[in-house]
């Protein structure tokens, strides 16, 4: 399971670091002060970025356990970790219903 978390950090400092070159270079093509050639050296840029690098291919995975299946976009837990975590009373402003 470490190396899985391994990876999976290494994974997401690169899609980070690609994220942000993109936003960069798409910056610089969509400003129109920029000189014709620079905007173009940026749009070319973009164009050669690796799509594999998108962010579809990161895998959101629970934060405690690592296991893929969330059950929930808003959160970052499987909804194993969540009920654990529910009825531990580490998330604020939930109560356990009764039935």
């Amino acid at each position: 399971m470490k190396k899985l978390l391994v990876k999976d950090r290494k994974l997401r400092f690169k899609f980070y670091n690609i994220e942000n070159r993109h936003f960069v270079l798409k910056s610089i093509f969509k400003n129109l002060n920029f000189f014709m050639l620079i905007r173009w050296n940026a749009f070319v840029k973009i164009k050669q970025m690796s799509s594999n690098n998108s962010k579809v291919s990161v895998n959101p995975r629970c934060l405690y356990t690592m296991n893929k299946k969330r059950f929930n976009k808003l959160t970052n837990f499987s909804r194993y970790t969540f009920f654990k975590l529910l009825r531990s009373g580490d998330i604020s402003g939930t109560q356990k219903s009764s039935w």
